[in-house]
């Protein structure tokens, strides 16, 4: 099964936005992968350096914000590729989440939300009664 999940709010003004600033948007926009096992939706994201302390997470039912910041060096660089700043990623999944249930850790430098559907949106199984 294919779905499509949708970036939300849309946008369009921050790339406008980064087009009058020379190309620098004000927050960063945080790359996620997203897979479906059946019962929970499993995102991950790398998040070099940062600590649980870092991250602001917050699901309302089918929305997922992840949040945090990134604090800036006062080195010099010759090459600067890493992030710096704030960074924000709001996500409408398919279905609703329990967000009593969620799992949420950083091992590595990548973070790994565990978002399990609510029970409404897990397939039922239906018996056949034969006769």
């Amino acid at each position: 099964m294919t779905f499509y999940i949708q970036p939300y709010p849309y946008r369009r003004m921050d790339r406008r936005a980064a087009a009058v600033n020379g190309g620098a948007m004000h927050d960063q926009l945080l790359g996620v992968n997203i897979r479906d096992d059946q019962e929970a939706f499993v995102l991950t994201a790398q998040v070099p350096g940062l600590k649980a302390s870092d991250l602001n997470i917050e699901i309302l039912e089918d929305v997922v914000r992840i949040e945090g910041k990134y604090e800036p060096e006062k080195d010099e660089y010759l090459v600067r590729e890493l992030p710096v700043g704030a960074f924000r990623r709001t996500l409408r999944l398919p279905s609703e989440i329990n967000a009593d249930n969620v799992e949420a850790k950083i091992t590595d430098g990548v973070l790994t939300l565990r978002l399990p559907k609510v029970e409404s949106a897990l397939p039922k199984k239906i018996k056949v009664a034969a006769k």
